[in-house]
């Protein structure tokens, strides 16, 4: 242990007192080793016991105290202490629960005293708050700076606290937490109208009447009334209620309770292991596949893998930056985890994964890790269509008032993926068709599924039968033109679509043709021209240009009628 000061005085009286420390020898006493008296490093050292100290064990819930258990430790100290007082020594003087240690065997031993000459010399250097903490233990008389104290006695009042302490499992004063340590040893030291302030005795103490009078004893505040430590030893003797077991025989039982615990701990721990390896191997099959987070766990190598057909779904939130621009951070987390929650919900009916998350962008895919031969675009279709209806009932969190809006693009193609990085690896997805399904969604509608010509060609081999718009010809970024597709519906799809008309319905299913003859968007029966329903305009097969560019600048309003009454043509699902 080290001492508080910088530097001692080493006189005869001072290696008086370490000769003294040197023939102690006793199975309840620390063996004293030696001290080093360097100026500024003044250490004693003691016997090393693994298990700590018993006011560690009285504070760690972990180990289960039984009475037998209880006992035992209070009188190995009483011994340690009896025969400390019959030694040259004379008594402990600085006793308390953190002085007294534990050594492998479960057996309590006494440590850290003697010496007085090099503690007096200590005291000096302690911080007033910390030497309050320190004389929890101290008897009031010490306190109360009396001459001619019995410092055999101090023992014993401090033996009563830690006898305390031991069986109630607490801090010497802990049931005054609203008192400070000074204010404490202030109630300690004078006694009010001959009420003596002590540490409370639980119930459990008072059921043994013997016990509970040895305790008050030992703190009496006479000394004359505490009792000897021999006295204290032959009275934990006589109300122990395992008396009549042997030394060794405790030491059997507390160590067969002890290695009993430890295998409920274990078994404890081992279930807690458990539980917290599921949360992580849920949270790992989150981030990635299972089959690629399970090699992954293996160590094996995860190289990358060639889909030859999957369908990929972009989304995203339209008008995001404003919306942005008008919430605070915390409003935009909470607005884009509460869509996502809604969106994780809605594709764990579908065969579908999710890639990842970027801002407002969201990506799926079917068809990989796992392949599902041409159901790809199948699921990827349906789960579209229910995450686009979910938003007719999804409002922003903190402008309740205000719906978003949200674009879909699809697109069916091969891809390659595999896992990248170590320190955070992420499952990824490369090739082309990646990049024109990102083109669907950035060149699409909002409130519309846009589809390139091969998700529409594999969407419409299906026999259930998906409603598609040609939308016409776009220019899509590093493809040139592309002819286009919105998904509108299905049959036995009851669910309504949001729109921009105060999310009304998309068009009724029989507004559709479902004539499998055609190959071109159908044209109205009496006339030669078709819909493009993103521009709600009406243009003709065989305008010149400038009458396109005309008729395009004409307002909405004034084709909006035109446009509903032709609004009844329908698109072949063939092509």
């Amino acid at each position: 242990k080290r001492l508080s000061k910088n530097n001692v005085s080493l006189t005869k009286e001072v290696l008086q007192e370490l000769n003294q420390l040197m023939e102690l020898k006793h199975q309840n006493v620390c063996a004293f080793v030696g001290a080093c008296l360097d100026p500024g490093r003044i250490i004693v050292i003691w016997e090393y016991c693994p298990k700590g100290s018993l006011q560690d064990i009285i504070w760690n819930a972990n180990i289960k105290l039984d009475q037998l258990f209880k006992f035992a430790l209070c009188q190995d100290v009483a011994k340690g202490l009896e025969y400390i007082h019959k030694s040259c020594v004379g008594y402990h003087g600085n006793l308390k629960s953190c002085n007294c240690v534990v050594d492998s065997r479960w057996t309590c031993k006494l440590t850290d005293f003697g010496v007085p000459r090099l503690r007096a010399m200590e005291k000096a250097s302690i911080p007033n708050e910390e030497a309050s903490d320190k004389k929890l233990w101290t008897a009031p008389e010490v306190l109360r700076s009396e001459r001619n104290v019995d410092f055999q006695k101090v023992d014993i009042y401090a033996l009563g606290i830690v006898v305390k302490e031991v069986f109630t499992r607490s801090g010497p004063y802990s049931e005054f937490g609203f008192l400070n340590s000074a204010e404490i040893l202030d109630k300690v030291r004078y006694s009010t109208h001959g009420s003596l302030f002590r540490p409370f005795l639980t119930r459990e103490i008072r059921q043994n009447g013997e016990l509970t009078s040895l305790i008050e004893d030992c703190w009496s505040e006479d000394p004359g009334v505490r009792p000897s430590a021999s006295r204290v030893l032959k009275t934990l003797h006589r109300v122990n209620p395992s008396k009549h077991k042997t030394m060794i025989d405790n030491m059997i039982a507390m160590l067969e309770k002890y290695a009993n615990h430890l295998e409920e701990l274990v078994a404890e721990r081992t279930s807690e292991l458990d539980v917290e390896k599921k949360k992580t191997e849920n949270l790992l099959y989150r981030m990635l596949p299972q089959s690629v987070a399970e090699d992954l766990k293996l160590g094996k190598p995860v190289k990358a893998e060639l889909f030859d057909e999957v369908s990929i779904y972009f989304s995203d939130i339209v008008g995001f930056t404003k919306i942005c621009s008008e919430s605070t951070p915390i409003e935009v987390v909470n607005l884009l985890n509460s869509l996502y929650t809604l969106f994780d919900d809605i594709i764990t009916n579908y065969d579908v994964y999710k890639v990842e998350t970027i801002g407002d962008a969201y990506m799926l895919a079917s068809g990989l890790p796992k392949r599902n031969g041409d159901k790809h675009i199948k699921e990827i279709a349906d789960c579209s269509m229910d995450i686009l209806s979910s938003i007719t009932t999804f409002s922003i969190p903190h402008q309740p008032n205000k719906k978003i809006r949200i674009r879909i693009g699809i697109h069916t193609g091969p891809v390659v993926a595999g896992v990248v990085g170590l320190a955070m690896p992420r499952y990824c997805l490369f090739g082309d068709t990646v990049n024109t399904g990102s083109r669907m969604e950035s060149t699409g509608v909002p409130l519309k599924i846009h589809l390139s010509p091969l998700s529409a060609e594999k969407l419409s081999a299906y026999e259930s039968g998906y409603y598609l718009h040609c939308r016409g010809e776009i220019q899509v970024k590093g493809k040139g033109a592309m002819t286009t597709y919105f998904l509108e519906g299905k049959q036995g799809f009851d669910k309504v679509f949001p729109s921009d008309d105060d999310f009304t319905t998309s068009p009724k299913p029989e507004q559709y043709n479902t004539s499998k003859n055609n190959s071109e968007p159908v044209k109205e029966k009496s006339g030669n021209h078709y819909i493009y329903p993103l521009k709600k305009i009406i243009i003709e097969e065989n305008m010149n240009p400038l009458e396109e560019i005309k008729m395009k600048a004409v307002g909405l309003k004034r084709h909006r009628e035109d446009y509903n009454n032709r609004a009844n043509m329908c698109i072949d699902t063939s092509f």
